[in-house]
């Protein structure tokens, strides 16, 4: 069992546990760090079926209180909507300031049950149970929570930090290659990030056999990164490698491209439009392009630069006429380049297909 601790700069501090057992075991975890209360275990229809009981006995052996809500699996469910219809569920449930609410599946229940608690009674506390590599290697820690809009994704939203993040890697051997693929390519950003070893990991190594060590690596740069900058004002920004091609992508697609392999498109993207910018050397460009090919991950995209510059100018990270962008300079270093929005569709095209 891997445990780091995340102290934010407010001083307080969560654990992050990664291993196996804590499927079973979250209620007995749990106390070491809150009192018994009544809890709000909220999951999708994919998920619920294969681990909601087992949790719900944990915590109902320890002690708690507990509710469940399940809701349709999938992006559409990252909605105004159904984000009111959970805060009436937390209202019928008792929940007070004193329990708090579980998020047991995929990015989009933690997106969902983080914002639901941190708008429910002006914030009760939640825990994180990622059940899939995309989420426990970036979406399950750092307190961004959010869901969508019509005119964009993840434009509604708020920071509220988890009390704990318990992720079970026996929840990884349900999971697609699709699935798991979609982890990769947030955990390749990582690396390219600051990580080289991790980069090096899915560069030549055996991912599937090193879950663990992948998300230990991926959760202890996170967690660096956000004790520096808890909302995103300065360095957090670089955790968006790929994320402004990327959400004009998702959006472009009506969200049929899932969020890691528009990720993986993105983080192509920049990669070459970099390298023939002069940022970064081409064997450098190459090794990144064919270990997210490795990885089962698309590097070209299906949509046009003048089409993701027009969805990329709504994106929440743009202010005004300017937006930052994150570009490759090394494997293990990345620069924050702010650039008017206008320029963005020079960007994409630098970025859509290999030169001579």
């Amino acid at each position: 069992m891997n445990k780091q601790i995340l102290t934010t700069p407010s001083g307080e501090t969560y654990p992050i546990l990664t291993g196996s057992g804590l499927l079973d075991g979250i209620g007995t975890e749990l106390t070491a760090i809150t009192k018994p209360c009544r809890v709000m275990i909220v999951s999708d229809t994919n998920v619920a079926p294969l681990y909601l009981d087992r949790v719900k006995r944990s915590l109902s052996d320890a002690g708690f209180t507990v509710s469940t809500h399940v809701v349709t699996a999938g992006e559409e469910s990252k909605s105004v909507a159904v984000l009111g219809a959970l805060l009436e569920s937390f209202a019928e449930a008792h929940l007070t300031r004193t329990d708090l609410a579980l998020a047991l599946g995929g990015g989009v229940i933690g997106d969902l049950t983080g914002f639901a608690a941190g708008c429910y009674l002006r914030g009760i506390r939640f825990v994180q149970m990622p059940t899939t590599l995309l989420a426990a290697v970036d979406a399950s820690v750092g307190g961004k929570t959010a869901v969508n809009l019509a005119h964009g994704k993840n434009l509604a939203g708020l920071f509220h930090q988890p009390i704990g993040v318990y992720c079970d890697i026996e929840t990884m051997k349900t999971l697609t290659p699709h699935e798991m693929a979609d982890g990769a390519a947030e955990a390749i950003k990582t690396g390219i990030l600051g990580d080289p070893a991790l980069f090096e990991i899915y560069e030549s190594d055996i991912p599937l056999m090193k879950l663990e060590e992948i998300i230990s690596h991926a959760v202890a740069y996170k967690a660096k990164i956000v004790m520096e900058d808890p909302e995103e004002h300065g360095v957090r920004k670089l955790l968006n490698l790929g994320h402004t091609p990327a959400h004009a992508i998702e959006r472009l697609s009506d969200f049929a491209i899932s969020h890691g392999h528009a990720v993986a498109m993105g983080m192509a993207i920049v990669t070459r439009a970099s390298v023939r910018r002069g940022l970064l050397d081409s064997e450098a460009g190459a090794r990144i392009l064919n270990t997210i090919k490795r990885s089962n991950l698309p590097v070209y995209c299906p949509y046009s630069a003048a089409d993701m510059a027009t969805i990329a100018a709504l994106d929440k990270k743009a202010a005004d006429t300017d937006i930052t962008v994150i570009l490759p300079e090394k494997i293990g270093h990345c620069r924050m380049e702010k650039m008017p929005i206008a320029e963005l569709e020079r960007l994409f095209a630098d970025g859509m297909e290999e030169r001579a």
